[in-house]
């Protein structure tokens, strides 16, 4: 049995690798990515691979049987990018696709819900057996925040109270490891997110409590956050999509109570001190 990675180089899929190492040989493990030099210490066997070039993508998915499709990062363009993931790995033959999708997508108002549903409902429309792994925010994207609330004392934002159970990507990848390399899971829709949900006032208070500094969750309108994002050096369309992701939380879409995350990897997700203390560690 041969198992494909797409983004086996991205910050997740390198992530995904070395837990499937952890499990089965590596003999087994193909890392699919768009430039091969890039994923030469991940010490598996690199195909060339890319969401734009189906006839390549048909090539490198022979003799694949599982494949996990790690969304693509090219928003706008996902859908018909996933597509020709799914087709050539028709083509090919592949016995089984896992995606990583968005938590709750149905019902999300984020911005980027409407590619995954759309992708799911291609997923859906086909014979090969799948697996939708619905992930909830990476805690990284709020940790990498740290350094600027220390500097100012102040973590901005835009959520008020709502509730975020973030993840980490340590953990994501395991659930698609474990997904990848047992049974039972085809047909299966899993929203995955943290055992710990907060406030983005919680975590200043957290941040606080680690540092010993006054530190305070200050929230903005959404438009004065994105003029902060972009005043802090972001693009305007990233700033942008940022601020409105932080609406969104307000509205409850990155919240889950269901504990499907850490029942898969058969743990506790990583809890949010935890993070920042990592995070802490590496400034």
């Amino acid at each position: 049995m041969k198992i494909g990675v797409t983004g086996a180089t991205g910050q997740l899929g390198v992530k995904v690798i070395k837990e499937l190492k952890e499990k089965i040989s590596t003999d087994q493990i193909v890392a699919l990515v768009r430039s091969p030099k890039k994923a030469a210490d991940l010490g598996v066997e690199v195909r060339s691979f890319d969401y734009n070039e189906p006839d390549i993508m048909v090539e490198s998915l022979k003799d694949i049987d599982k494949l996990l499709l790690i969304s693509s990062n090219e928003i706008g363009k996902r859908l018909e990018q996933h597509t020709n993931v799914i087709e050539a790995a028709q083509k090919a033959g592949v016995k089984f696709i896992a995606y990583t999708s968005l938590l709750h997508a149905e019902t999300s108002s984020l911005v980027l819900a409407g590619e995954h549903v759309e992708t799911e409902k291609v997923l859906k429309s086909i014979e090969i057996p799948f697996t939708i792994l619905r992930h909830g925010w990476y805690t990284e994207n709020y940790t990498n925040s740290i350094y600027g609330a220390i500097a100012g004392g102040v973590l901005l934002g835009s959520s008020g109270d709502g509730k975020i159970s973030s993840a980490t990507r340590d953990d994501f990848a395991k659930a698609a490891a474990e997904v990848l390399t047992s049974e039972g899971h085809e047909g299966k829709t899993y929203e995955l997110a943290g055992d710990e949900a907060f406030t983005m006032s919680d975590m200043a208070a957290e941040i606080a409590q680690q540092t010993g500094k006054n530190i305070v969750y200050k929230n903005l309108p959404v438009a004065e956050y994105a003029t902060a994002l972009e005043n802090a050096g972001l693009p305007e369309g990233i700033a942008q999509f940022l601020a409105g992701t932080h609406v969104s939380t307000e509205k409850g879409d990155l919240f889950d109570s269901s504990h499907q995350l850490s029942q898969l990897i058969k743990k506790p997700t990583t809890s949010l001190a935890q993070a920042i203390a990592d995070a802490l560690a590496g400034l």
